[in-house]
């Protein structure tokens, strides 16, 4: 299935790999990379050296495009950066800020840019910066989310913007994946799903917590902070909901979730640590190659919308 995203980036499946931090890593991101989608390796709190190990690593098990997330809150942000420019993946997608001034650099270097977006106004504001494409992510999702669901703002952000928009959040299997395009979106970004993918090196714990979950498992906690963060429910997140219950500071909440994510992605302990996953974990039935789990998605998509088509007239 071909559309603009496929074009911008020179992928085969309109489908990009969320870029959850701890979960993809180089080998995950090659894996959804040569599957036919883009892969993203997630630069999250990481200083630059890490992430420039991860790039070479990823161009190790891969020639096809791969990407970078970078969260903007990272204390390692203009170094990371500069690691990217010099070393030229095919995009980077930012996450939990505005990306603006990093844009031009980034172009010069003929790297796509991709922030993601909770917001209309965060949309336009990204494509007058010259952003390439924007990532439209609902409430659905796992990690850091925003307020409005993945079904009223992509079509919101379509119509307010030219640039190609990408829909993520809670989109699960191929009904998921047409829902998106009948929004308007060009292409898709899958980030619970490929948790549970035969590529990605997450402890088989966490794994299997995603196979478990059902669908009121995937909490969010952190609101009162400004911050919130959808994860699945555990002895972690009601610690969360307690501290927060009881009016406690921004700092003791904060101070709770320090190293929660590498709990649960090396240890594998699955009641400290942070299990983070969309709404959809409730979906996933299964541990799949990536490659099988992008065919999955779009297998017989186009004649599916061509259906609905004739259909509305």
């Amino acid at each position: 299935m071909k559309t603009r995203l496929c074009e911008l980036l020179g992928i085969e499946y309109p489908v990009i790999q969320g870029g959850m931090a701890w979960v993809a890593t180089a080998e995950l991101a090659a894996a959804v990379s040569n599957g036919g989608g883009i892969g993203l390796i997630a630069a999250g709190n990481a200083p630059a050296d890490v992430v420039r190990e991860q790039i070479r690593k990823a161009k190790s098990l891969t020639d096809k495009p791969f990407g970078v997330n970078v969260m903007m809150m990272s204390p390692f942000v203009d170094e990371v950066m500069q690691v990217i420019i010099e070393e030229k993946p095919a995009a980077v997608a930012t996450g939990a800020g505005n990306p603006s001034k990093y844009i031009p650099a980034l172009k010069d270097a003929g790297i796509k840019v991709m922030p993601v977006i909770a917001s209309v106004a965060m949309a336009v504001k990204m494509e007058k910066s010259g952003a390439d494409a924007v990532i439209a992510e609902g409430t659905e999702a796992g990690g850091h989310i925003g307020e409005l669901t993945t079904m009223v703002l992509v079509p919101q952000v379509a119509d307010a913007v030219s640039i190609p928009v990408v829909a993520a959040g809670g989109i699960a299997d191929k009904r998921g994946a047409v829902a998106a395009f009948a929004l308007g979106a060009n292409g898709i970004q899958v980030g619970t799903r490929f948790i549970c993918s035969t590529e990605c090196i997450a402890h088989d714990n966490y794994k299997q917590a995603v196979l478990k979950a059902k669908d009121r498992d995937a909490v969010v906690t952190g609101r009162s902070t400004g911050a919130p963060v959808r994860a699945l429910k555990n002895k972690l997140t009601r610690e969360y909901e307690k501290l927060e219950k009881e009016g406690a500071s921004f700092e003791e909440i904060e101070a709770l979730g320090v190293g929660g994510l590498r709990r649960a992605f090396e240890e594998g302990d699955v009641q400290t640590g942070s299990l983070m996953a969309g709404q959809s974990a409730a979906m996933v039935k299964e541990i799949e190659p990536c490659a099988d789990i992008i065919r999955s998605y779009f297998d017989g998509v186009e004649d599916i919308l061509k259906n609905i088509e004739s259909q509305m007239v």
